[in-house]
């Protein structure tokens, strides 16, 4: 039977919008609401919104099997291909499309390369199925891109938008990022919910076994991340109710560069996997791999780094709201295109 997604992840852009709608509400209604918010900080850090970001990674980590990553040295060249497209050509792409739509904007144009640098852990097993790949290979490439994010993140942010845009002459416009601000923010936003996600899937496993934790723990979890970013949007959306008027054509400024690069994304390494003699499940479970991102961890540095208020933690928003349609589209996409070239 052909799977299908779940009643919230099908409708997210909708619950994003919605929640978008009801911050905005919120911020027209109570003006003073970013005073309430001040008084529940220590220093930068919002106390109930650093929950929320916590429980936002949670849930994908803890799904994460951890014991699949020995087999990767079984299949070197799927290996190989996927880290390639996910650390190598995703993050160039998100980077170059970045400066071509955005340069003029560079916080956005920032916002969207901390999109392109966070790839995906949570949404591509459900992407994955939704196409027939091979399931156990994207939980594998998800473990692989959860160990690579943690070690990696904070030196690409410091590459991506320190050093290249000096070098490509956008110095002008002083975008620069502390590599410290984003450690501690992976450290906080990732190290936390991965470290709580490992030692509750290595102990629940083995008190309850993995049927049990799959069939009955997951489920209660799995909606947590939804909960927690609508919780974010909300709070987001309220304090940025004075905008309203910008906020339409900035959502627009933001989907083209990201809809372009889904489409690429999946096209490349679809199209890459099958030059290479890729069998159609794991060339699925690459593909989405691949072009899928991880938006929490963008939302999580971008508010961390830049504040709750900043264009950047904007963008970051905006990222699911064009990822669910453009990837179910692709997933059609990929069904397609195994009828046409996997007889």
């Amino acid at each position: 039977m052909q799977p299908k997604l779940k009643f919230l992840d099908r409708y997210l852009t909708l619950w994003i919008f919605l929640a978008m709608a009801l911050g905005i509400m919120l911020g027209y209604i109570f003006p003073n609401i970013s005073d309430l918010t001040d008084t529940l900080s220590v220093g930068t850090t919002n106390i109930p919104l650093a929950i929320g970001l916590i429980l936002m990674m949670y849930p994908p980590l803890a799904k994460v099997d951890y014991t699949l990553l020995p087999k990767a040295v079984k299949d070197k060249k799927v290996i190989a291909i996927s880290l390639s497209l996910n650390w190598v050509i995703g993050t160039v792409l998100m980077f170059g499309l970045a400066v071509l739509f955005l340069r003029n904007e560079p916080d956005y144009m920032t916002g969207l390369i901390l999109i392109g640098l966070a790839r995906c852990i949570a949404m591509v097993i459900v992407w994955n199925d939704l196409a027939k790949g091979n399931r156990e290979y994207a939980a594998l490439l998800v473990a692989l891109n959860s160990i690579f994010q943690i070690l990696t993140y904070s030196f690409l942010v410091w590459l991506f938008i320190n050093v290249l845009p000096n070098k490509l002459g956008l110095a002008s416009f002083n975008v620069s990022v502390s590599m410290q601000d984003v450690t501690e923010s992976v450290l906080i936003y990732l190290g936390i919910p991965f470290f709580a996600g490992f030692i509750s899937r290595y102990f629940l496993t083995r008190l309850k076994g993995i049927e049990w934790f799959n069939r009955k723990f997951v489920p209660i979890i799995s909606p947590i991340t939804l909960y927690a970013l609508l919780f974010t949007i909300v709070l987001m959306f309220s304090l940025k109710g004075h905008k309203i008027l910008e906020l339409p054509m900035d959502v627009i400024k933001v989907a083209t560069p990201l809809i372009i690069y889904f489409v690429l994304m999946f096209f490349v390494s679809f199209f890459v996997n099958k030059l290479l003699n890729v069998p159609y499940d794991k060339n699925a479970s690459v593909a989405f791999t691949a072009t899928g991102n991880n938006f929490e961890l963008a939302i999580a540095v971008s508010i961390a780094v830049f504040g709750i208020h900043s264009p950047q933690a904007f963008v970051g928003v905006i990222g699911p709201l064009v990822e669910v349609p453009v990837l179910i589209a692709l997933v059609r996409a990929s069904l397609w295109l195994k009828k046409k070239y996997y007889k």
